[in-house]
């Protein structure tokens, strides 16, 4: 009879742990205005580095590091990748950002979905949704956005990691505008 409670108090205390972890990870998520952070993107083994500035729902602006001038901006409704030679625009949701860059989706998938630990650092959610595989990744120390993992409108791999993170700072708000085509 003790061997079945402690088993009984073991499988518990696991399945306690794993809603905790939703339950801090949607707390962050709520408590969370915009971000600022570092990131590397991996497409199909090309690496790339910048900084981004995420504001809930759905804006971005993304500057690489690279000589190329190309930055990456989203002001809601369409998202523009710009660089020295190049100008390509997209409405938003024919992109997986549509989805990463909206926290009450994402909320409201993480409450429904079953979470993954993986290496016992990060936490991660499998997100299926209008033709999209969206894997998401949080840290499970401080619950934030680590990075994600999504094939792109032509099919590329797009494995994006995120570090330096801050939250809910001041930031101008003039971002998002689209850039003009040259």
């Amino acid at each position: 009879m003790l061997k079945y409670f402690a088993i009984f108090f073991f499988l518990n205390l696991i399945t306690s742990a794993n809603a905790n972890y939703k339950e801090k990870i949607i707390d962050t998520l709520k408590n969370t205005n915009n971000i600022n952070f570092n990131f590397e993107q991996n497409i199909n083994g090309k690496i790339e580095t910048g900084n981004c500035i995420i504001e809930y729902p759905k804006k971005i602006f993304c500057e690489y590091d690279k000589s190329n001038n190309k930055i990456l901006v989203s002001n809601g409704k369409s998202l523009v990748i710009k660089t020295l030679s190049s100008y390509y625009k997209y409405p938003i949701q024919r992109t997986p950002l549509e989805l990463i860059l909206d926290k009450k989706f994402l909320i409201n998938k993480i409450a429904i979905l079953k979470e993954r630990i993986i290496d016992e650092s990060f936490i991660n959610y499998q997100i299926l949704e209008k033709d999209n595989e969206i894997n998401i990744f949080f840290d499970n120390q401080t619950y934030n956005l680590v990075g994600w993992q999504t094939k792109d409108i032509y099919q590329n791999l797009n494995i994006t990691f995120i570090s330096s993170v801050k939250t809910n700072e001041v930031i101008d708000k003039d971002l998002f505008k689209l850039p003009p085509q040259n």
